[in-house]
């Protein structure tokens, strides 16, 4: 693959990563503390609901990009159609008067941004040859850990209205998006021959696959989600987490954030090179999953007990530069063991899944965990944070010892 057409994924992953992550990030947890002052765990349930929904829908999706005979390719239509879905979903979490109206826009966020950010993966799996897997992982992985900096950052910046906060990093995130097909065109679907029609059998087994048959796919699928258990314990509160941390109002806690995010900027461009170039290099991965979960436990079991600035920055970094060595590692991992390349978009889908469900049920399990032994509002996030990292660490063992066909 050419190193323009990776530069233009690079931008349009950014795009989507800008659009999605301001909102869970920084956004929601802005508007429940406008609407429901106190009842943090309502930042859970909405992300979480959403989540389920976008969980039902994907494999549907990927099917639907499979199959789709176009003019401007089988991924493309989803860009736009998703770009478009997400625009509407910011716009009624912007202007909702209240909870049950934020929750439907960000179904409607949750979706179309996923939808755009799934597309732009199933390109990667059908276009990127070996060899070049674990570099564009580590590259796009990159701009997904600086994108949540800079949006953050966008929003703060104009932080005194409410709804600009979400529509602004959601329309340069828009465009962003959008510049891939325009520069680089998939080509046309037309000429394609469908493996198979899409019934509702098709649909329904859509949904699954064979463990037995594809052991390897079957046991990264456990570790990754198992991993991203740990991640979303220990990401969902991150706003509410730093204001209870440092002593700060919410609407406050945008600049903290974007702080802390710039310095880790530097651990994810690190932990994105490291893992993406030398796991090519060395063409060894599962050992760069271990490592980056053991330095994920390290940067939780920092945050858990920092109650100053510096040990939350130190955390913060180590974390950053975990999920970059993970992200970009086990992605190239996904791409190497895939059942079915002609069927790449539905088994994605699957392996969003395994993203997916932790953050949907991550958040929802969240808030009872946070109330154990809690003090009048001081929720007990010490315990949420050794809890992600202890599922960090299980979900890195599992893709370690259990994956055999990847070095």
């Amino acid at each position: 693959m050419s190193g323009s057409y990776v530069a233009w994924l690079m931008v349009a992953n950014f795009g989507a990563s800008l659009a999605m992550m301001v909102p869970l990030a920084y956004g929601l947890a802005l508007r429940i503390s406008e609407l429901a002052p106190g009842h943090e765990e309502v930042l859970g349930y909405v992300t979480g609901s959403a989540q389920l929904v976008y969980i039902i829908l994907s494999p549907m999706v990927g099917l639907w990009s499979d199959r789709t005979r176009s003019r401007l390719g089988r991924r493309t239509p989803f860009i736009f159609l998703g770009t478009a879905i997400g625009i509407v979903g910011l716009l009624i979490i912007g202007l909702a008067p209240a909870i049950p109206i934020i929750a439907l826009g960000w179904v409607l966020g949750m979706t179309g941004w996923s939808m755009s950010g799934a597309a732009i993966q199933t390109l990667q799996a059908d276009k990127l040859p070996e060899e070049q897997r674990g570099k564009v992982s580590a590259l796009t992985s990159l701009t997904t850990q600086i994108a949540p900096v800079v949006g953050i950052g966008i929003a703060y910046a104009v932080s005194s209205n409410t709804l600009l906060v979400f529509l602004v990093p959601g329309l340069i995130g828009a465009l962003l998006l959008v510049l891939l097909p325009v520069f680089k065109p998939e080509g046309s679907s037309r000429d394609f021959v469908s493996t198979s029609d899409v019934t509702l059998k098709k649909i329904v087994t859509s949904y699954g696959f064979s463990p037995r048959k594809y052991p390897d796919f079957a046991w990264n699928w456990l570790g990754r989600f198992v991993f991203f258990i740990g991640l979303y314990f220990n990401t969902t509160f991150g706003t509410f987490f730093y204001a209870q941390r440092l002593d700060l109002p919410v609407r406050e806690v945008a600049g903290v954030v974007t702080t802390i995010g710039m310095i880790g900027i530097v651990a994810a461009a690190a932990g994105a090179i490291l893992g993406g170039f030398l796991s090519d290099k060395l063409r060894r991965r599962r050992l760069f999953v271990v490592v980056a979960a053991a330095l994920f436990v390290c940067g939780a079991v920092t945050e858990a007990f920092a109650w100053s600035l510096a040990p939350l920055i130190a955390g913060a970094v180590l974390m950053q530069l975990a999920i970059a060595v993970f992200a970009t590692v086990d992605q190239a991992i996904v791409f190497a063991i895939l059942p079915d390349r002609a069927e790449a978009g539905r088994y994605l889908a699957i392996v969003a899944f395994a993203q997916k469900i932790p953050s949907a049920i991550a958040p929802l399990i969240a808030p009872l965990i946070i109330m154990i032994g809690a003090v009048g509002v001081e929720k007990n996030y010490t315990l949420l944070y050794l809890a992600g990292a202890a599922f960090a660490l299980i979900g890195g063992l599992v893709i370690m010892f259990k994956v055999k066909s990847v070095r």
